[in-house]
């Protein structure tokens, strides 16, 4: 089995230790290929490639912006050329349903295409200040920050790569990459696509690692400019502890437990299929996931007889396939998953459906968890406090808008939420209510490149995407010209 190996000052090699690392595919259980398993030592390396690009040759940050914008959109028409085995790639690695690969792997290209776009777009500000001084020009300009490091999850492999890899090398910043330990497989062919495209050597460097060691050194070094990481909020919060040192930026887009508020005048099958995407689309390994489903009391119980009755007819299998809904990444998230679920039973909520490890036929081998619904939960419980990150969803009522926001905002999460209601000065009452980054009105789920995204509270700070998603990865410097010649007499006048 041929090593996957990391990518280091434009170069393909292996960890200094020796160390390795199988991957597994979660659909079977079996190993599908073996990556290089960095350290410190190898991500310093990493640092100093970047630090060295950026600081002393400069080539990518002085390049003009055309032939940046060309190199990116290269990149962009060579995933093109690759979508197939990137999307294949990802399904065998994380699990999810190709075609929903698939569409990851198109939204990643129109990412670059985007970014590649933004370069040439209008920016800064010229300002109309005073003569105190004598007549002064004074304008702003974007520069890159640097040294940019970058921690992804493995929920979305490469579309997660691609939201913060694309608008980072536009702004014309050097890169050292972590992916996720449990999916890198597509990030490696990315750092291909990356090389054969022409991006400068030390511009762009990946080194695939645990979170202790190469995540933590990323964040720890004071030759890293900037942090960015998507995951969980307890890691999140030690990498801006780790952080500090040397104050770098630092870009968090965490956990969440979002609401999904449904009034009784909402349209109810479109409801019902919104909640299945909002909650089981990617086996509900989503950081926006309608995990807490807040519906008004008269309808709550056709509701649940009707998620339940969808819930229990989807298919699951290896990805592949297309089923409905394909494994969780790991044993050892399936087992977390199945844990909560055991929880929530013990506090008292009522498993409706699902909720056990799935093992028939083909799925015998995988990671798989039939969808669960918890209804009649309590805002105390576990299950509708903390992130499951898995296919299951809690129900709560309410019966008055009052109470239904109340309920919404119950969470130190402020990620994402939704209101569901044919009353269109409700829906929006509400959703200006919800304290949350990214919302929905009669949808759930919707992304797009264009449109900022990130969280409140302990969903972290910052945002990835849109025009917003750019500017996290640039300097802003003001700029003042004396227009006229030799000094005010400012001292003397005084």
């Amino acid at each position: 089995m041929e090593l996957k190996k990391n990518y280091i000052d434009g170069e393909w090699v292996p960890a200094l230790s020796g160390g390795t690392r199988e991957i597994i595919n979660p659909a079977t259980g079996e190993v599908i290929a073996k990556t290089a398993e960095g350290n410190i030592e190898d991500v310093r390396l990493a640092i100093a490639a970047a630090k060295e690009a950026f600081y002393v040759s400069g080539e990518w940050r002085r390049m003009d912006s055309q032939k940046r914008a060309d190199i990116i959109l290269k990149i962009a028409d060579i995933m093109e050329e690759r979508r197939e085995e990137l999307a294949r790639t990802d399904t065998l690695d994380n699990g999810k349903p190709l075609r929903e690969a698939e569409g990851d792997v198109d939204d990643a290209i129109h990412c670059f295409r985007y970014y590649a776009g933004m370069i040439k777009a209008p920016y800064g500000g010229v300002y109309d200040v005073n003569d105190n001084f004598g007549r002064m020009h004074s304008y702003t300009i974007h520069e890159p920050i640097g040294v940019c490091g970058q921690i992804t999850p493995w929920n979305y492999p490469l579309l997660m790569a691609v939201w913060k890899i694309a608008p980072a090398l536009s702004a014309g910043n050097c890169i050292v990459f972590k992916p996720s330990t449990n999916t890198p497989l597509s990030s490696v062919i990315l750092f291909e696509i990356m090389e054969k495209a022409g991006v400068p050597r030390g511009t762009v460097n990946l080194v695939m690692g645990a979170g202790g060691s190469v995540g933590h050194e990323i964040a720890v070094s004071p030759d890293v400019d900037m942090v960015t990481f998507t995951g969980s909020t307890e890691v999140g919060q030690d990498i801006a502890r780790a952080a500090i040192g040397n104050l770098k930026k630092v870009g968090l887009e965490l956990g969440g437990k979002s609401p999904n508020v449904i009034f009784a005048d909402a349209d109810f099958e479109g409801a019902v299929e919104w909640a299945m995407i909002g909650i089981f689309f990617n086996q509900g390994e989503v950081c926006s996931a309608g995990s807490r489903i807040i519906i008004e009391e008269s309808i709550k119980d056709k509701f649940v007889a009707r998620l339940a009755e969808r819930a229990n007819a989807m298919t699951l299998g290896n990805g592949l396939d297309n089923p409905d809904m394909g494994p969780l990444v790991s044993e050892a998230h399936m087992n977390t998953v199945l844990n909560y679920i055991e929880t929530g039973k013990k506090e008292g909520a009522d498993l409706v459906c699902g909720g056990f490890r799935y093992t028939e036929d083909e799925c015998a081998g995988g990671y798989f968890v039939r969808p669960a619904i918890f209804d009649n939960c309590t805002p105390d419980m576990t299950i509708v406090r903390e992130e499951i990150f898995g296919p299951v969803v809690t129900i709560q009522t309410f019966r008055t808008e009052e109470e239904a926001i109340k309920l919404a905002n119950d969470t130190i999460y402020g990620l994402a939420g939704a209101v569901f209601t044919t009353d269109g000065a409700r829906a929006l009452r509400v959703i200006k209510e919800i304290r949350a980054g990214i919302t929905w009105i009669n949808c759930y789920n919707p992304t797009y490149n264009e449109a900022p995204w990130g969280g409140y509270k302990m969903s972290g700070y910052g945002r990835e995407l849109g025009i917003q998603g750019l500017e996290e990865y640039q300097e802003v410097k003001q700029v003042n010209i004396n227009l006229t010649p030799g000094i005010t007499g400012w001292y003397e006048e005084r």
